[in-house]
């Protein structure tokens, strides 16, 4: 990034500190008013329900397998944020749990179409259309598959991918006599991180991206979210590393789902805006620098960056 990021825990609290401000994660899922990491309003006022803290409610009814609880709170965080592919994934194994395959499929459809490379998503899917006698889950199994054969014994997901296909070739065979019902929960992994492990794949990824190792950074991103769910920090961080990868619509998803969840978020704000010049959005920009000046009463860094970005007419480093 154009200013370094220091990452350090203070008390179980994750805490980035930046030449303008700072950005909390917490364990707890709690939302800052404002911090670190580029945005259009998606409106004036934030969703009903806070979205990190129904998925970590969710998280902990599902280690109680107390599946229909779990759901409740998916269902909140899919209705704040319903673009995030984390949040339906998550939907998707509470309904399975509760044997509402037909809830748990609609689920994981949304989470395979907000993102089509994710094998979980996929084989979820495949154990609720298995469940549902549809034969679309030979597809689905079809895909994982492919998955284990291109990526071979090697690659970092190799054993995962290889677990994920055989529970879902076993969720689609014929039970035997007796046979326990393979888990709904295919890799219950993501419920048993705990926040120590968010906050060390959030450090890790400030840390990649302060050395413009973007593939990597969204990899730990990813793993952070498994713990906080959609949380504006790590939303602001994903939408950042795909702007820096070049990919500007995937990277304005990101920021409109922080700024839907948190409104005042400042680097949400500022790298939107600064996104918005790299498109040739100037009067965009300056919205969202309307917002900064606003936001950030006595002044801040990230409104002065912004501002030097719709003055360059792009990114001061490169002028």
């Amino acid at each position: 990034m154009r200013r370094a990021l220091k990452a350090t825990l203070i008390g179980g609290c994750l805490v980035i500190l930046t030449g303008g401000g700072f950005a909390f994660a917490s364990g707890g899922g709690s939302m800052p008013a404002s911090s670190g990491g580029g945005g259009n309003m998606p409106g004036a006022s934030g969703p009903s329900y806070d979205p990190a803290t129904e998925y970590a409610k969710a998280i902990t009814a599902l280690k109680a397998n107390k599946y229909k609880d779990a759901a409740r709170a998916a269902s909140h965080v899919t209705d704040a944020v319903p673009t995030n592919p984390d949040a339906w994934r998550l939907l998707g194994m509470a309904t399975a749990g509760a044997n509402d395959w037909k809830g748990s499929r609609r689920a994981y459809e949304r989470a395979v179409k907000l993102k089509p490379d994710d094998p979980m998503s996929h084989a979820g899917l495949a154990v609720a259309l298995a469940n549902l006698k549809d034969a679309k889950a030979q597809a689905e199994a079809d895909w994982l598959k492919s998955k284990v054969q291109a990526c071979g014994d090697s690659c970092p997901d190799a054993s995962r991918l290889k677990e994920l296909s055989t529970q879902v070739e076993s969720a689609m065979a014929p039970p035997a006599a007796g046979a326990p019902k393979p888990s709904a929960m295919l890799d219950r992994s993501i419920l048993f991180g705990g926040a120590k492990t968010g906050d060390a794949a959030y450090v890790q990824a400030v840390s990649l991206i302060n050395e413009r190792r973007y593939d990597e950074a969204l990899a730990s991103l990813d793993k952070a979210t498994a713990t906080f769910g959609p949380h504006p920090d790590i939303l602001t961080y994903q939408g950042y590393a795909w702007r820096k990868k070049g990919d500007y619509a995937k990277a304005e998803s990101y920021y409109r789902q922080a700024l839907a969840i948190d409104p005042t978020h400042v680097g949400a704000t500022e790298y939107y805006g600064e996104l918005k010049v790299a498109r040739g959005d100037v009067a965009g920009a300056r919205v969202m620098l309307a917002k900064l000046d606003k936001i950030c009463t006595y002044g801040c860094a990230d409104a002065e960056e912004l501002r030097r970005w719709i003055d360059a007419g792009g990114d001061p480093q490169k002028n």
